[in-house]
């Protein structure tokens, strides 16, 4: 199983100084997170795209083709491409160089977007929401597809394409597509129908209860003709990982507190609790904070329930010291991924891949 980060690179006050860093500051940062994560042994990392003045990353492909030169394994992805916006041929050839500059380690997870700043910023409509993203998925599909492009849509969102060359091609045939979900029975459907690997998203309640959306996905790629053993699944949750769940709880739930409650209130989500938080930190809980062992421990209860091929961890939800997110990064590729490696196998986990 692959095991690695995702960030938004936050630029929020530290709620324990007062203090925010830089934009400029908090990507030197992230480049210095993404270098360790490729040192330590991990396998992905991905970086969001948002348009808001609490996150520093709105052009994921800038930063992780900077990334590209400082890296030589670590496979490097957005988390997500909010495609509904933006415009599928520039994403393709964006990431098709970041593939050429990184030699075959690029990928694009693409979604809807869990904030909606993009829309207006370049143009786009609400109400939309759900056709914006299917057509232009249907239109990255067909560019990946082949060097000359022919492609029509519905002719509402984007003008048609006649036999037109896009350049450059990646040196992965095809670029990775992921479909990222957020827990919508449709979008799950729709990456199974497409034969597209899906990426989960986890972030509170019970994993349990995301079972039958997984398997939803593998019933609808096999309807349509696909082999669902061939689909990878990854699940991307909040976590973080210190020598002690003493440690990890102390420099997790500050900022987790800070954010999840901003967020709440801007969407009209009850307040963040401590009990909240506790209970969604214990091992049949969503959050992956504690001790290394802890945090191999839900990993292999989740690989039990979904028996996934991917398991990528936000470490910060929030702002959170540098120092302690290097830590927890070498703590995740050091100790944890191989844990978790050693375990598979040995036997243990679940074959759920191929119910």
């Amino acid at each position: 199983m692959e095991i690695g980060i995702y960030t938004f690179a936050e630029t929020t006050p530290d709620v324990r100084t007062g203090r925010t860093v830089s934009a400029a500051r908090r990507l030197r940062d992230l480049l210095e997170e993404i270098e360790l994560a490729d040192q330590v042994g991990l396998d992905v990392f991905g970086v969001g795209e948002h348009h808001r003045p609490d996150y520093a990353v709105s052009a994921p492909a800038v930063v992780l083709a900077a990334a590209a030169e400082r890296t030589k394994r670590i496979r490097l992805t957005s988390a997500v491409t909010v495609l509904s916006s933006d415009d599928p041929v520039r994403v393709f050839q964006d990431f098709a160089t970041l593939d050429l500059l990184s030699g075959g380690r690029a990928e694009i997870m693409a979604g809807r977007g869990s904030f909606i700043e993009s829309y207006p910023l370049f143009g786009q409509d609400l109400h939309d929401y759900d056709e914006l993203f299917a057509e232009k998925l249907d239109l990255l599909l067909a560019l990946r597809a082949g060097e000359r492009v022919t492609w029509s849509g519905s002719g509402r969102h984007r003008a048609p394409i006649h036999d037109r060359g896009v350049y450059p091609r990646p040196l992965q045939d095809p670029l990775p597509v992921w479909v990222a979900v957020g827990g919508t029975p449709q979008s799950v459907v729709r990456a199974g129908t497409l034969g597209l690997p899906l990426a989960l998203a986890i972030i509170g309640g019970a994993p349990e209860r995301f079972v039958p959306l997984v398997e939803l996905y593998r019933e609808s790629a096999r309807r349509a003709g696909h082999d669902p053993a061939r689909l990878p699944v990854g699940i991307n949750s909040h976590g973080f990982v210190a020598e002690s769940a003493g440690a990890a709880v102390e420099a997790a739930w500050p900022p987790y507190h800070d954010v999840m409650g901003r967020i709440g209130r801007e969407r009209g989500w009850p307040p963040p609790t401590r009990a909240r938080f506790d209970a969604e930190r214990s091992p049949r809980g969503a959050l992956l904070v504690g001790s290394p062992r802890e945090v191999v421990e839900k990993i292999l209860f989740e690989h039990e329930l979904f028996g996934m091929q991917r398991m990528l961890i936000q470490l910060t939800v929030g702002t959170m010291p540098h120092d302690q997110v290097m830590r927890a990064i070498e703590l995740l590729g050091t100790e944890v991924a191989p844990a978790v490696r050693r375990a598979l196998a040995g036997g243990r986990g679940s074959a759920a891949a191929s119910g």
